[in-house]
C-alpha cells in the first residue's frame, strides 16, 4: 500500500469497536486554533481518531512496526472486550485509526464502505484504507487508472456506489 498506492494508510474500526476502547473523533479532543471543525469540503465530520502503535514497536514508523500495529488493530476488533486498548497500544503513533458512523445510512465514506464489507465478509470490523495517489500528478488515481491497476493485479474493482445500493 505504501509503494503502490501513496496515501495516508488507516486502519478503519467499527462503530462499536471504537466505543468499547473509547476511541473519540480526534476534532471533538483538539483545543486548537488550527482545528477545522465542520468545515470540511467533503463531510460534516472526519472519521480521524486517535494515531497509535502497538506497544510492540520501536518508533512505529517502518513497515513491520505498522504491520504490527495493524495487524493487532484487526485482532483487538474480533473481541473488543478481552482487550485493555491503552496496555496493548499508544499514541500518539503512526497508524492512523478511523471511526466508522453506526451504518451506511448515516455516512457513505471509504471508512463505512470498509467495514460494510468486512461484515458480508464475515470477518471482524477492521480494515486497512489508502487513497490511490497518481504517481505523476500526486493527485487521486483516476477511476480509469484505478480499473488498470486492479486488471493488472487481478484484484477486483468495485465502485463504491455499487456497495452502497448492495448494501441498502
Amino acid at each position: 500500500m505504501r509503494t503502490d498506492a501513496g496515501g495516508l494508510i488507516c486502519v478503519a474500526l467499527g462503530d462499536a469497536v471504537a466505543d468499547a476502547f473509547a476511541l473519540p473523533f480526534i476534532a471533538d479532543e483538539l483545543d486548537h486554533p488550527a482545528a477545522d471543525h465542520g468545515h470540511l469540503g467533503y463531510d460534516d465530520r472526519s472519521s480521524f481518531s486517535l494515531t497509535v502503535n502497538h506497544r510492540d514497536t520501536y518508533t512505529g514508523i517502518t513497515d513491520d512496526d505498522r504491520a504490527l500495529t495493524i495487524a493487532e488493530l484487526g485482532q483487538a476488533a474480533a473481541d473488543p472486550a478481552a482487550v485493555d486498548f491503552p496496555a496493548t497500544f499508544r499514541a500518539p503513533g503512526h497508524v492512523h485509526v478511523l471511526r466508522a458512523a453506526p451504518s451506511l445510512s448515516a455516512r457513505q465514506g471509504h471508512t463505512e464502505l470498509g467495514i460494510a464489507l468486512a461484515g458480508a465478509a464475515g470477518v471482524p470490523p477492521a480494515v486497512v484504507v489508502c487513497e490511490m495517489l497518481d504517481a505523476d500528478t500526486g493527485g487521486a488515481r483516476s477511476v480509469a487508472d484505478a480499473k488498470r491497476y486492479a486488471s493488472r493485479h487481478d484484484i477486483p474493482y468495485v465502485e463504491g456506489s455499487d456497495l452502497v445500493a448492495a448494501f441498502q
